[in-house]
């Protein structure tokens, strides 16, 4: 995992998610329970980073939370959309939140490196938490297979020994879960059917607002709130909440307070030709390598395995020449 600047977690905690901040607050207290000392080297969190974080301009945190509720900027006699309405708290979270667990997976590294094994064991356990909290939809489905075997074991056993009080609760928690388990398979089935028309670490435009950004993760349908989904508009769109959205960073220098937007796949279109101009966000250090020679960003391996998105290799000359070949 590459290193992140303390401007670039300061940018991080400013530009949009006030959670942020309480996140770094519980983590740096998870870090001093373990008995891990967070002043090391810039691949990890640093006690500076913190006084950073907290030293945030509450004013303007408020002042970009409020962007969020004005859907419509009035211009003479039609009715004009701002970008904000687009930016997602959850979306800022959830980067947070998968840098922590990198974060983690280098400290329990560093701590088995080190023989310091209960150590190591605790940010194990959280990181599990963690994972199990924001897991992907195909763990939940496993997850809740694997409960329903032993449910349906523990039956078996309170029937055999005539324990038939216990037997119907364990009834009731089959049902209840049985339904559950369908969603959840259900809902494993779509992501890992889901046809994308961007790829991971693709730069786009905004076809309203203009602004490049680059993916960053994506989902088959909507998966925001119903409340930001009124904000955003959402049932105005032609295809509605039931097509891909896609979490996109926003390019610091196209709108400087956007900093993470949640759009819909009809929204945004891919560039013509390669884009090789300069592309900056606090984020790209930590969820990508570098960019390859199109000038797409090339996402790292654990961004790739929580979307279940195969590595892209970009076209030789030569394979490009050849399908041109056969097109004429």
């Amino acid at each position: 995992m590459q290193g992140v600047s303390v401007s670039s977690l300061a940018a991080l905690a400013s530009g949009g998610s006030c959670r942020a901040v309480s996140l770094f607050k519980d983590y740096l207290k998870l870090l001093n329970r373990s008995g891990i000392n967070p002043m090391v080297d810039g691949s990890c969190f640093g006690r500076q980073c913190m006084l950073r974080l907290y030293s945030i301009n509450t004013n303007r945190a408020r002042r970009l939370d409020s962007r969020i509720g004005a859907t419509w900027l009035f211009s003479g006699g039609g009715k004009k959309m701002d970008a904000s309405i687009e930016r997602s708290e959850a979306t800022n979270e959830e980067i947070v939140v998968f840098f922590f667990q990198l974060d983690l997976e280098t400290r329990i590294q560093y701590a088995l490196n080190t023989e310091q094994f209960d150590v190591a064991q605790q940010l194990r356990n959280k990181l599990n938490e963690q994972e199990a909290k924001r897991g992907s939809s195909r763990s939940e489905a496993q997850d809740k297979a694997l409960n329903l075997l032993r449910l349906r074991a523990d039956l078996q056993k309170a029937i055999d020994n005539e324990k038939y009080v216990v037997a119907a609760k364990l009834r009731d928690e089959i049902s209840k879960l049985e339904v559950e388990s369908l969603a959840a398979s259900a809902k494993a089935l779509a992501y890992e059917n889901a046809q994308y028309a961007y790829r991971l670490g693709e730069k786009v435009r905004h076809k309203i607002f203009g602004y490049r950004a680059v993916i960053c993760g994506m989902d088959p349908i909507c998966c925001e709130s119903s409340s930001w989904m009124g904000i955003a508009n959402v049932e105005k769109l032609s295809q509605g909440p039931n097509q891909p959205f896609y979490q996109v960073l926003v390019d610091v220098h196209d709108d400087p307070n956007l900093l993470v937007a949640y759009v819909a796949e009809e929204n945004l279109s891919a560039t013509e030709k390669p884009d090789l101009t300069r592309f900056d966000h606090p984020y790209v250090s930590f969820l990508f390598y570098g960019t390859d020679t199109t000038g797409d960003f090339i996402p790292i391996k654990q961004l790739r395995e929580k979307f279940s998105r195969p590595r892209h290799e970009v076209p030789s000359m030569d394979t490009q020449d050849g399908n041109e070949d056969d097109n004429i």
